[in-house]
């Protein structure tokens, strides 16, 4: 099976992407600005409405991914209250000036999910070396990386994202994000083995033909 993840921004598109046969939600707002952390009324809402398991974005601004302490004690605060509202999971990430994962900032945000599940989002995409930024999340733990392999889209990044699959080798899901429509989620899935895809919620019937998709698509290999 393949899992679809939705990139929400209100209750309404939450529960029309669950309607829609999604698997996860993706809560954000700003969608727009590359989605920024919502609101903690939100985040209540859509957790308690919503039957799917529901990830929470923790980014502070738009613009670079390069974060002041004070910032990152901000997103550590907003990890520990969305745990405590009852969410899945974090979707988060922070790099250095330098275009490397920041290594303390990110076990400071790993550590303030408290064992919960951690993606590292399209920061990722920003690193000067992708399999050398893989590895550093692995060890610190971080669950899924979503990437469209560098590029503008999962569709032209397919080639680097199947070999990060590769690197991958089960010790962390790699979610392929960006650009991804019912029109071409059969070629991402089919070129780059990935079991995760991850789209934006447009409308319910859209998401309902990624889905049918993605369902009757098999697995590389």
């Amino acid at each position: 099976m393949i899992l679809v993840e939705a990139a929400v921004e209100t209750l309404e598109s939450a529960l029309a992407a669950e309607r829609a046969g999604a698997d996860r939600i993706e809560l954000c707002v700003n969608l727009n600005d590359g989605g920024t952390t919502p609101s903690t009324g939100l985040t209540a809402a859509v957790v308690e409405g919503a039957q799917l398991p529901v990830f929470v974005l923790i980014r502070p601004r738009a613009g670079d991914f390069v974060y002041s302490d004070d910032e990152i004690d901000l997103m550590s605060r907003d990890v520990e209250t969305a745990g405590i509202i009852g969410i899945a999971g974090i979707v988060t990430g922070a790099l250095t000036s330098k275009r490397t994962v920041d290594v303390e900032q990110t076990r400071a945000l790993v550590n303030a999910a408290a064992g919960g599940p951690v993606t590292f989002h399209r920061a990722f995409d920003s690193t000067i070396n992708m399999p050398d930024a893989l590895e550093q999340l692995i060890d610190l733990g971080v669950s899924r990386v979503l990437t469209s392999g560098g590029a503008a889209t999962a569709v032209e990044g397919a080639d680097v994202i199947a070999a990060l699959v590769d690197q991958a080798r089960d010790r962390i899901a790699i979610i392929a994000g960006g650009g991804i429509r019912e029109h071409n989620v059969g070629d991402v899935i089919a070129r780059t083995g990935v079991h995760e895809v991850h789209a934006r919620f447009i409308d319910e019937a859209r998401m309902k033909d990624l889905v049918d998709v993605v369902q009757r698509k098999p697995k590389r290999g």
